[in-house]
């Protein structure tokens, strides 16, 4: 039998997941938490074959309980189980540890698969999530932004506007948008949003 634990913050996802796995023969769930720090404590305690680990839930979110659960439990495969597939998310949790990144819109069949062929030691990644992990490995990363367009964006983040951010740092509207150009060219970007999301993604800000 292969041993299962869920890590997710809602009650009836988790009911669902257990009823779907259950009904395959060699598939068994171990044990519920509803928390990425109540998930490590029964990883490290139960020693499952894989965890299905949701990604954003109270109490620390799934990509830092992944890095603990793969520090502390390395023999505990785990696999992202989310309606997330941003860059940014997909990124952090495969270099958490993570064994497998699925969408909850996989269907039944192919949840058990994949839960199998984490425990056989494979990854498995969603084609969504697969496509943009090739993606971002074929695109070479932005140059780095200086300190200055780092603050600029930050503040750009906090929805202030130019002349709000000049005020803020102590420079001229012109200068602010002379950073903002500098560093829409290096992201390779048209916009501010565009600046920041792209920015974020790369862990510039």
């Amino acid at each position: 039998m292969i041993r299962i634990l869920l890590v997710d913050d809602h009650p009836v996802v988790r009911h669902g997941l257990r009823g779907m796995l259950e009904a395959e023969p060699d598939l068994t769930v171990i044990g519920e938490a509803s928390s990425g720090l109540q998930g490590v404590a029964l990883a490290v305690e139960t020693q499952p074959d894989v965890v299905l680990m949701d990604l954003r839930m109270p109490g620390g979110d799934g990509v830092e309980a992944t890095e603990k659960i793969v520090a502390q439990a390395p023999g505990v495969r785990v696999m992202v189980l989310t309606t997330y597939e941003t860059d940014r998310d997909i990124l952090r949790a495969i270099e958490a540890g993570a064994a497998g990144y699925l969408l909850k819109d996989a269907s039944p069949a192919d949840l058990a698969d994949a839960v199998r062929a984490a425990a056989r030691g494979e990854t498995v990644l969603a084609p969504s999530v697969a496509s943009t992990l090739v993606r971002q490995v074929r695109k070479p990363p932005p140059p780095p932004l200086s300190a200055r367009e780092v603050e600029v964006l930050k503040l750009v983040a906090r929805g202030l506007t130019n002349a709000e951010i000049g005020k803020r740092l102590f420079i001229s509207e012109a200068t602010v948008k002379t950073h903002l150009l500098r560093a829409f060219n290096k992201l390779d970007v048209a916009d501010r949003t565009a600046a920041v999301t792209t920015a974020m993604e790369h862990g510039l800000l």
